[in-house]
């Protein structure tokens, strides 16, 4: 009898241990599992970062690429068309206005070296977000202001950190460039205020315009023309989130909040 139970103790005892080894086993393959499966993505993860900042890069210098070819056009094409006449216009036999056309070419000409100089610095293309993105932010301002068309503010609230992340500059960059672009094809605005700020490790950047404005609620509608659900990918991919408030007739207001740097 007393043999019976030893062995029968012996059989429970090993069965515990083989039913415990198996569990221990099974959580082992679970966790290299899932280990495993982390690994793939956040590899992939960052094979899809590193994608989207290639694109970024190349949208950025497309866009760089439309702006020299517009104002070399309507800008620079304009001031030396404008100094080739009065040189043609100059008569020889009458010097005291013949000064004075000279005077009014040379003038030309020194606007339009300083409008290749600038168009110099705007070939940089994703470059300018090299400076800062406060600067680069500053550069795109400015040449949409050229157009005279848009009163655009700007303010910059909080001071960045020191140490910045030039990938999330460019993809933020990109993206205020899409919003002034939906806003020049869209939006029929005439003035647009810009505010980048930065507190408790979140960067904040927000764009108003006092356009006719969209139903907010139906954003299906709207995103393919407007590209925001290309904004909301974007800002999503370095971790962040997009707020649109708009109504009809009332203008639009983009927030996109970002961990940063």
């Amino acid at each position: 009898m007393a043999n019976t139970d030893i062995t029968g103790l012996i059989i429970i005892t090993t069965l515990i241990f083989l039913i415990g080894a198996a569990f221990v086993l099974a959580y082992i393959l679970i966790y290299n599992q899932r280990k495993k499966r982390h690994i793939e993505e956040k590899a992939q993860m960052k094979l899809t970062f590193e994608a989207e900042i290639a694109k970024t890069q190349l949208e950025v210098q497309e866009q760089t690429m439309q702006t020299i070819g517009a104002d070399l056009h309507d800008n620079i094409g304009q001031l030396l068309s404008l100094t080739s006449l009065t040189l043609n216009s100059i008569e020889v036999g009458k010097p005291v206005k013949a000064r004075e056309k000279i005077d009014a070419a040379i003038d030309l000409t020194l606007r339009s070296i300083k409008e290749m100089r600038l168009l110099g610095k705007l070939l940089q293309g994703d470059q300018l977000v090299v400076m800062g993105l406060s600067e680069a932010i500053r550069h795109e301002i400015a040449w949409m202001e050229r157009s005279g068309k848009y009163k655009v503010s700007y303010e910059d609230d909080g001071e960045l950190p020191a140490v910045n992340n030039p990938d999330k500059d460019l993809i933020i960059f990109r993206i205020l460039q899409e919003i002034l672009n939906n806003i020049i094809k869209h939006a029929g605005a005439t003035r647009v205020r810009i505010k980048l700020g930065y507190t408790d490790g979140s960067l904040q950047l927000q764009v108003n315009d006092n356009g006719k404005g969209f139903d907010a609620g139906n954003l299906d509608a709207v995103q393919r023309g407007m590209g925001l659900f290309n904004i909301q990918k974007r800002a999503g991919i370095i971790g962040g989130e997009v707020s649109i408030a708009s109504r009809p007739g009332k203008g639009t207001s983009i927030t996109i909040i970002t961990p940063y740097p």
